[in-house]
């Protein structure tokens, strides 16, 4: 008799009436939105702080140089020694002083200007200065040369190089970015996934083993049923837990940005002042329009359905490992001795999808690991919108669903006589010896 449902019903109930599923279903986004607030609340209120930078310009070359902005003053020191401008910057509690010495000749500017302050002054704050006067400077070097500012103004020339395949599809620098995006998005999901509920799997296969329930279950029940069961259970209760932080994380940050105020953009954009500067120096305009360009020309439906289908066989490929794990040791101390070879191919999966795909994503390195299954779910998940031709794809599949079946087997062996096994630690040697049982 298959009691496979019934087991999958049981062990799904089992996982979501669980009050510590339930506490950790409703508190984790909680706590989540409430760190990202309080992230963008400091970030917001470190973006908005005003700065009263002093400059003291003993050579009078940057006069018109330094233009109040909305969080930064810059206040001009005239016929003050360096000593009493330090003096007067400390008793006005200003956040610095810009000094720049008098020189000689404008090539002597470099060791000629410093920056003075309480503390650390923010990198930010000294890019930006760096900027202004290295700017200035070019453009005095030139009109010394006898250069006009009309001509230097007419010499820069912003080039945006296009891009187009030889079947005519545009595209442009910003859809590498895109594309690595989705593709590390649908890595991390896999790889979180697996470890957090892939370990739920071991420990609950764990409990039942050491509690003797597993004795009375095995009597009716096909221990590759079971663990099946287990399995599908246990991911239906982790895509059950991760809808509902999707849904109540969603509202929260609705809700925290609408009553306190606070943008939570602010959490992942703490440089804002160096991002609208980017922002202009390309074009608000055209850098939409890169994007999305770069977003229509994602293979959505082919990215959905790989997605799927390799997220599902790589969570079930891994699972079952885990399940074995679990019936092979009576404690979860046991199992480190079993976890590297299960964490190591994942770790290289976002490595090599990480430093080599991005580069080079048809490459042979990039095209190896995404056809090997234990790296494949991870790998192609971030070629493919680099756009991996269907047969390629179609092989990784195969090749993953069949080292499944394998797994499975495999995993079945050592849960058969594992589940009955205790107060011994097992080696690799012996969980071979079980594979012949």
């Amino acid at each position: 008799m298959n009691h496979l449902p019934l087991i999958i019903k049981r062990e799904y109930l089992t996982k979501v009436k669980n009050k510590s599923f339930i506490v950790m279903t409703f508190l984790s986004p909680i706590i989540m939105i409430a760190l990202i607030a309080v992230v963008a609340y400091l970030s917001q209120l470190n973006n908005d702080k005003e700065r009263t930078i002093s400059i003291l310009d003993e050579t009078g070359y940057f006069k018109d140089v330094f233009q109040n902005t909305e969080n930064t003053i810059y206040t001009k020191l005239n016929g003050l020694s360096l000593e009493d401008a330090i003096a007067l910057v400390k008793e006005k509690e200003d956040y610095g002083l810009l000094y720049v010495s008098a020189v000689d000749s404008l090539e002597a500017f470099a060791d000629n200007v410093k920056f003075y302050s309480e503390e650390s002054p923010s990198l930010t704050i000294m890019s930006n200065l760096e900027r202004k006067i290295e700017k200035h400077l070019r453009d005095m070097k030139l009109q010394k040369d006898g250069v006009t500012f009309a001509q230097i103004e007419a010499s820069n020339t912003s080039i945006d190089i296009a891009q187009e395949s030889f079947d005519g599809q545009k595209s442009s620098k910003i859809d590498n970015i895109v594309k690595l995006a989705f593709g590390g998005i649908a890595g991390y999901l896999l790889f979180m996934f697996i470890i957090i509920y892939g370990n739920m799997i071991m420990r609950s296969v764990i409990e039942e083993k050491t509690s003797r329930i597993i004795e009375v279950i095995i009597s009716s029940v096909k221990p590759i049923q079971l663990m099946m069961g287990k399995i599908i259970g246990t991911s239906l209760a982790g895509v059950t837990q991760f809808a509902i932080w999707v849904i109540l994380g969603g509202l929260l940050m609705i809700i925290v940005s609408s009553i306190f105020g606070i943008d939570l953009t602010q959490a992942s954009a703490p440089q804002q002042e160096l991002m609208n500067q980017a922002m202009q120096a390309e074009g608000a305009q055209a850098m939409a329009e890169n994007l999305f360009t770069a977003i229509s020309n994602l293979p959505i439906i082919n990215l959905v359905i790989a997605f799927i289908f390799f997220f599902i066989g790589g969570y079930l490929l891994y699972s079952s490992l885990y399940a074995a794990i679990g019936a092979a040791v009576d404690n979860e101390t046991d199992t480190q001795q079993f976890m590297l070879p299960i964490l190591m191919p994942l770790i290289l999966a976002v490595y090599v999808g990480v430093f080599t795909v991005i580069e080079d994503p048809h490459g042979t390195v990039s095209t190896v690991f995404s056809f090997i299954p234990f790296t494949s779910p991870v790998v192609m998940l971030m070629r493919i919108p680099f756009g991996v031709p269907l047969w390629q794809q179609g092989l990784s599949l195969l090749l993953l669903i069949g080292t499944f079946i394998f797994a499975v087997w495999f995993a079945a062996k050592i849960y058969r006589v594992g589940i009955l096994m205790y107060g011994k630690k097992p080696t690799y040697k012996e969980l071979f010896k079980w594979l012949k049982y």
